[in-house]
């Protein structure tokens, strides 16, 4: 494994949409565990492809200390209710950290590394981090949605 450089607001692969992956293979292998690595030693909660520099649809999330989970083009359908909440993010710049309106929760489907189909349903922050992570893969920063109203 090892280290990947963590692409910042302003790099233009940001705020393109990633391409789909089609190979389940070695590279791939080696990218999810760089991203995890990389992921875990900037201290976030999780890393998409183009955050370091690789434009496929790609996500790691680790919402809680031991429970990574690897998404391959992640699908996020039958999102419901809506929570508003701090964000930040490792591409971005701490001082933007904004609120940010999100379901509350969703169901997303996804491969894993060896092209096993999952669905899954996640609430709360799980929820939040799944729309943080996707809305990478397709050129939205969270700062896009940052939230003006009130906090209920």
């Amino acid at each position: 494994m090892a280290l990947r450089n963590i692409f910042q607001e302003g790099e233009p692969i940001l705020r393109r949409i990633a391409r789909e992956v089609t190979s389940f293979d070695e590279r791939l292998h080696i990218l999810l565990d760089d991203m995890a690595e990389t992921m875990r030693k900037a201290n976030g909660v999780g890393l998409a492809g183009p955050q370091v520099g690789i434009s496929r649809r790609v996500i790691v999330i680790e919402p809680e200390e031991g429970a990574l989970t690897e998404m391959i083009n992640p699908v996020i359908s039958d999102a419901e209710g809506e929570q508003i909440g701090a964000e930040g993010c490792l591409s971005v710049d701490s001082s933007k950290n904004c609120q940010v309106k999100r379901p509350m929760s969703l169901t997303v489907s996804y491969f894993d590394r060896n092209g096993g189909k999952h669905t899954e349903r996640a609430e709360g922050w799980k929820a939040r981090v799944i729309c943080h992570e996707c809305d990478h893969l397709d050129g939205i920063l969270f700062i896009d949605k940052a939230y003006r109203g009130k906090k209920k």
